[in-house]
């Protein structure tokens, strides 16, 4: 039975529209899958495989059954559509995934050269049949937009048909949102908001100190993304006012109220 004596942030429960956790697979066997959802599936609302994973997953019908019986989106990771767009095999691709009970796709053009226009394409394209994750931002380091540019992107992303905007970080947290030192760029941060709005914005957040920016500045419902799944209960933690770096959301606020 959940513990309920102390006073802490009030979070949506499932499904969530806001407070979106956004878990990155890198490869886990079905047993580790198992025993991630059982143990934490409460936290985790999206389950994106990563890069090409899924296409060469030998249990992905299983893994894919499990995350729904727990009320976790699985996503496409956007690599694996890059690479089939660059081969002229996107019409396969999604219905492959279509397939393999996979309801969400990421449409990116991170790694791949591919113009704006043909992005908003296959997002249109895509969310005929799936809930579109459009991310903004280049893999590589030597390759940035402006602050324009990202809102841009991102406000056409969304009338094209994303359900959300997702903004690039990696796994290493060092590109895109962020410097190479993994620090946020507030001018793209800012740009985000400003064209998604945040309740539609799932920031990638691969490290502790990334998920406790944006945790103090947006407040806990703000969406995190790229979370590895060993992390998710210290995220969950974090959200909710139960960790030294975010005490603000359940100590310090109720001290200065005298509440």
């Amino acid at each position: 039975m959940p513990s309920c004596f102390l006073r802490l942030p009030t979070l949506p429960d499932k499904p969530r529209a806001t407070a979106i956790t956004h878990v990155i697979d890198p490869g886990l066997g079905l047993r580790d899958t198992l025993a991630k959802v059982e143990s934490r599936g409460e936290f985790i609302d999206m389950w994106k495989f990563g890069w090409g994973t899924a296409y060469i997953e030998p249990r992905l019908a299983d893994k894919v059954a499990l995350l729904r019986e727990h009320d976790i989106v699985p996503c496409l990771g956007g690599t694996l559509l890059e690479i089939a767009f660059a081969q002229d095999a996107v019409e396969e691709c999604l219905a492959w995934a279509l397939r393999s009970g996979i309801t969400a796709v990421e449409v990116s053009r991170g790694t791949v050269p591919m113009s704006v226009e043909s992005k908003q394409s296959l997002i249109r394209r895509a969310s005929r049949e799936f809930t579109v994750l459009a991310e903004t931002g280049f893999k590589d380091a030597d390759r940035a937009l402006t602050a324009e540019e990202w809102s841009s992107e991102i406000a056409g992303d969304l009338a094209a048909g994303a359900s959300f905007a997702v903004a690039e970080g990696r796994e290493s947290g060092t590109v895109g949102l962020y410097d190479g030192c993994g620090r946020p760029l507030v001018e793209v941060v800012e740009a985000v908001v400003a064209a998604a709005g945040q309740d539609r914005a799932i920031f990638e957040a691969p490290t502790k100190a990334q998920q406790v920016w944006f945790i103090n500045r947006f407040g806990p419902e703000v969406n995190l993304g790229n979370v590895a799944a060993t992390d998710v209960l210290g995220l969950a933690t974090l959200r909710r006012g139960l960790r030294s770096d975010t005490l603000g959301l359940s100590v310090l606020e109720l001290m200065a109220t005298g509440t």
